[in-house]
């Protein structure tokens, strides 16, 4: 497959109407879990990204029928599977595949697993969802791969040793095919978790404390068929309200999911950015102060990434190139991946003031004048914050590896382009 380039003409206004793509870590654990179910699924607003080509070749390759029967709405079929050794390949190319291990093995009573492959943003950890599946009954090996067998699962009282969101839903799934009760302590509780236990309700599972740290399950479910709308992406809509701080244009994000946004636009307020909401949709103006907010007393703000319900790990990329564009001196402190920070050489160069503290901190004083520059997209989050330095700076700027962007947005220079923007993507688009 060819390198995907964007060439972008930076310092246009945009104006218009954008809804966002279904949320991509929604769709993935949601795609692998029909495999739960010898019924029929049909999933709507499923985003048509390389990550979900990917997922469904792999559930395709273990015996699913998986037809896209509209540009975004998927038909899934797994009336009979099998524990198939999963092709390496195709698991190095996306994290997600680790999310195949919960359903497999409660179908199939054993999965072989390559290692699970994804953004380069530093080490991330497999041991939480191995503690959480042994303590329902798996054995597991780790040799060139990842052996899971378990003839019977059985319900437990499983405390994972951190809130990790795959390793959340891949236990979620292993307990709906559980005999007796789990109880999940210090679970994920993101919106993408909520919108796979309310995919598994949706199928006939019993599950209490959806959208908080404990979660019970009533298993073993009898599960039968579902059609089932994926919830808007939250990390998407933050990253078009940065997009439409930076360059000062009036949006309306439509069918925005706001229930899911309180910390969201908490953070973008800090930056001096309001947004207002009318019904479902969420509401830019244009008139923005762009004026950082000091802490109590004067002194430096701090925005910060925290498990949910606080503000995501991945919009800190998005905010930190907004900040760029903003008024004042603010610290960022990115807690959970030790290389996302990296990117910010490519904004010191397009003349961005930030000093880069340690692999999580980084201090921005703004605003700054961005010019357009050559660079190359390290993965998803910080290429689309490469997007938004690229779109509001002087000049042409190039970013190559935009293969890693279209890993988690939807044809986004299409859409982008469709409200003003000028990003031409090399090859151009067949179809």
């Amino acid at each position: 497959m060819a390198p995907i380039q964007y060439i972008v003409e930076g310092g246009h206004r945009l104006s218009g109407s954008i809804e966002p793509s279904g949320n991509k870590n929604s769709a993935l654990p949601i795609i692998a879990a029909a495999l739960l179910t010898e019924h029929p699924v049909t999933l709507e607003n499923v985003p048509r990204i390389r990550d979900t080509e990917t997922l469904v070749e792999l559930i395709r390759s273990v015996g699913a029928s998986a037809e896209w029967t509209a540009r975004n709405t998927l038909h899934i079929h797994a009336k009979s599977i099998r524990a198939a050794d999963l092709d390496p390949e195709l698991c190095v190319r996306i994290r997600a595949s680790i999310l195949l291990a919960g359903p497999l093995l409660a179908r199939c009573g054993e999965v072989m697993l390559p290692p699970p492959g994804g953004d380069v943003i530093g080490r991330r950890r497999l041991d939480t969802h191995v503690l959480a599946l042994e303590q329902l009954g798996a054995k597991v090996t780790a040799t060139d791969r990842l052996e899971f067998r378990a003839p019977k699962l059985a319900g437990a009282d499983v405390f994972l040793d951190e809130p990790s969101v795959t390793a959340t839903e891949n236990a979620l799934v292993a307990a709906v095919a559980a005999d007796g009760v789990t109880i999940l302590r210090n679970a994920a509780s993101e919106p993408h978790v909520q919108d796979l236990a309310n995919f598994l309700v949706a199928l006939g599972a019993k599950i209490e404390g959806i959208g908080t740290n404990t979660m019970i399950v009533y298993g073993p479910a009898t599960l039968g068929e579902a059609t089932y709308r994926i919830q808007p992406d939250h990390i998407e809509v933050g990253s078009l309200i940065g997009l439409a701080a930076v360059t000062r244009s009036p949006l309306r994000i439509t069918r925005a999911g706001v229930e899911h946004l309180h910390s969201i636009r908490m953070g973008f307020e800090r930056l001096g950015i309001v947004c207002r909401i009318e019904g479902d949709d969420l509401i830019v103006p244009s008139n923005q102060t762009l004026k950082i907010q000091d802490d109590f007393g004067g002194h430096v703000p701090k925005l910060e990434d925290q498990p949910w319900p606080a503000f995501p790990a991945d919009l800190m990329s998005i905010a930190i190139v907004t900040a760029t564009q903003c008024e004042g001196v603010i610290l960022m402190f990115e807690k959970m991946f030790e290389s996302r920070m990296f990117f910010v050489d490519k904004l010191i160069a397009m003349g961005a003031r930030i000093v880069l503290c340690d692999p999580h901190r980084a201090i921005i004083a703004g605003p700054s004048r961005l010019h357009g520059a050559t660079m190359t997209s390290p993965d998803i989050r910080a290429g689309m914050a490469m997007l938004l330095a690229a779109v509001c700076a002087q000049g042409t700027s190039t970013i190559n590896n935009a293969d890693q962007i279209e890993r988690g947005y939807e044809r986004i220079e299409e859409r982008l382009n469709a409200l003003g923007a000028k990003i031409k993507r090399v090859p151009e688009r067949k179809g």
